[in-house]
């Protein structure tokens, strides 16, 4: 079983609090991503979602100006393939990784556009500075925004995210916030505080129902209702079929006998 290590240096920092993991997105001047770079974070994530010890991920970025702006234009100038190897979760590590079944907090503080706003939608729950900006330029280099123009007509109004991909518009903290794009928007001073208590919150909690959770809302998305509902109540969820065997949900249930708080183990 893979453990989570902490790093101090490298393009994806890691610390760890508990069971909640951090991870700040280092790298000068922009934090662009790069192939290199993608591999490194790749890893990292993979690590994060094998280490049973690790319930929450708490995604940012080092600096004020620039959260992530996506792919690194001067590395691919200089022979990066945009098409080349992203290593185990494509790019950014995230986007593609199979089986993360733990809650994802991305704490957005500054420009988030192009690819940024890719990895920054691999998050379950967005908190952003109010300085920060978000947008999909693409299609001014002549390129497409692959994964964007799949996830973003799902998460926010189709006319509102076709209008994002077809001009490549800037949108600010509180227009994304509006339209559902973000969860919150909080003075910057206080994204971090806001984002780690949250991310405490959600690691005091059951990580067996949270893993059930992701795994149903990710299967089922292009699923018809009775089709994934029927998958739940016959087991074919391997997550739902751990719950429901655990010592997590006798608990659950002695806990609300007795009237105290569960104590939840992860098994």
């Amino acid at each position: 079983m893979a453990e989570l290590k902490v790093r101090d240096e490298g393009p994806l920092r890691v610390t760890r609090r508990g069971h909640v993991a951090e991870f700040t997105l280092d790298r000068p001047p922009a934090n662009a991503i790069d192939l290199a770079t993608s591999r490194i974070m790749g890893e990292i994530f993979t690590e994060f979602r094998d280490d049973p010890e690790i319930r929450v991920g708490l995604v940012t970025a080092a600096g004020e100006k620039f959260f992530c702006p996506g792919w690194d234009l001067k590395a691919a100038a200089a022979g990066d393939a945009v098409d080349g190897d992203y290593g185990v979760g494509g790019f950014g590590g995230l986007q593609e990784l199979r089986g993360l079944n733990k809650p994802v907090i991305m704490a957005v503080n500054g420009i988030c556009c192009g690819g940024g706003l890719e990895f920054a939608l691999c998050g379950d729950i967005i908190l952003v500075a109010e300085h920060a900006r978000f947008a999909l330029p693409e299609i001014r280099s002549g390129t497409v925004a692959d994964a964007a123009s799949i996830k973003l007509p799902r998460r926010i109004p189709y006319h509102i995210a076709m209008e994002m991909l077809l001009t490549g518009r800037w949108m600010e903290a509180e227009e994304a916030a509006r339209w559902g794009l973000v969860n919150r928007v909080l003075p910057a001073a206080e994204l971090m505080a806001a984002a780690r208590a949250l991310a405490d919150e959600l690691a005091s909690g059951p990580p067996l129902v949270f893993a059930a959770i992701k795994e149903i809302v990710r299967e089922a998305e292009d699923m018809k209702f009775q089709d994934a509902l029927n998958r739940i109540t016959k087991s074919q969820f391997e997550t739902v079929e751990r719950l429901y065997r655990s010592e997590d949900q006798l608990e659950g249930a002695r806990a609300f006998a007795e009237k105290r708080d569960p104590v939840w183990k992860g098994r």
